[in-house]
């Protein structure tokens, strides 16, 4: 019996003028898949940076690693959306077995991506994140986090604990990348498409080099993006929500009338004040009902960006900066 031929694995990392460190962690990373049955390809995406990385910073031959190749982006679109692109592009390309999607500055750690391809081959066919069991950021960061964790749970009932970072079957990308809302976030919309996945605890890692540019005003925006993955959800719980408390306030209107009329409890001018402020909120509650019933609705009709249909249009140049035929 012939032994089974290595699995092809590619790496998926957007870059915005990280290219030391994501140097530096391609060949730590091929350290560890030299020694797993596996060959790899990076696809680098290109995000828009100020500099652009060539065949002269990498010298040295890998062990592993076959092919590494950069998709240059027209513009800076954020990592989760340039991580919409170059799914879609290897979707198109084709010919591996298992896509590995990765942060290129170091904190998603090649001992990581170990975890995740043991984990993977314990339960193969399904997708598999790294769930954050510690992490190396501010207390401020930790703190919001942990806010925007209880948010997340509140308006979409779903628990979020992973990031980027994870591996998963290739056949996934022909329901991903048809799914608008990869465009917004990438884990979000894995959750969304109801394909099978687990979660494994993978601490995070320190940066190789460099400061991170992700400020307080790119995380909101980020924990934003992953809630609008789930909008249509939010989007009817908001809707229950307004609609309780409609009713609450109306109940309250008929409970203050009932105490001026049939008791002598009630104060002068009470009733007229709790009577007009509780009319305010039932036309307040009313409004936000109506527009969260809109939102639903359009949300709905709403196809939007399709990445396997729209991704060339931001795709500038792929270039080969390495091949493992030609050192």
């Amino acid at each position: 019996m012939q032994p089974e031929p290595p699995m092809r694995l590619v790496v998926l990392m957007p870059v915005r003028d990280d290219w030391p460190a994501a140097l530096e962690l391609i060949r730590r990373l091929d350290v560890v898949l030299s020694a797993s049955a596996c060959t790899a390809e990076i696809l680098m995406v290109d995000d828009g940076s100020l500099q652009r990385c060539g065949a002269q910073d990498l010298q040295m031959p890998f062990a592993a690693i076959r092919d590494i190749r950069v998709l240059r982006l027209r513009r800076n679109l954020g990592h989760q959306r340039a991580i919409a692109v170059g799914l879609a592009y290897l979707q198109e390309t084709g010919g591996y077995d298992l896509v590995l999607v990765m942060d290129s500055d170091g904190e998603d750690t090649p001992e990581g991506v170990k975890d995740l391809l043991r984990a993977y081959g314990a339960q193969p066919g399904s997708a598999v994140f790294a769930a954050r069991s510690r992490r190396s950021e501010s207390l401020r960061f930790r703190l919001f986090y942990h806010l925007y964790r209880g948010l997340h749970k509140a308006l979409t009932g779903i628990s979020v604990r992973a990031g980027n970072f994870s591996i998963l079957p290739f056949h996934y990308l022909s329901t991903l990348t048809a799914m608008s809302e990869l465009w917004n976030h990438y884990a979000a919309a894995v959750f969304r498409s109801k394909l099978p996945y687990s979660m494994i605890p993978i601490a995070r890692g320190k940066r190789i080099s460099g400061k991170s540019g992700m400020n307080f005003v790119a995380l909101v925006s980020h924990g934003l993006s992953a809630i609008s993955v789930f909008g249509d959800i939010v989007g009817a719980r908001l809707l229950l929500a307004s609609l309780v408390g409609f009713f609450v306030a109306a109940a309250g209107i008929i409970a203050v009338v009932g105490i001026r009329i049939f008791t002598n409890l009630a104060i002068p001018g009470w009733a007229t004040y709790a009577t007009g402020i509780l009319a305010i909120i039932i036309i307040q509650l009313f409004t936000a009902a109506a527009t969260f019933t809109f939102f639903v609705l359009s949300s709905r009709a709403n196809v939007g960006f399709i990445p396997i249909r729209d991704y060339s249009i931001f795709v500038e140049e792929i270039t080969g900066i390495y091949s493992h035929e030609r050192v």
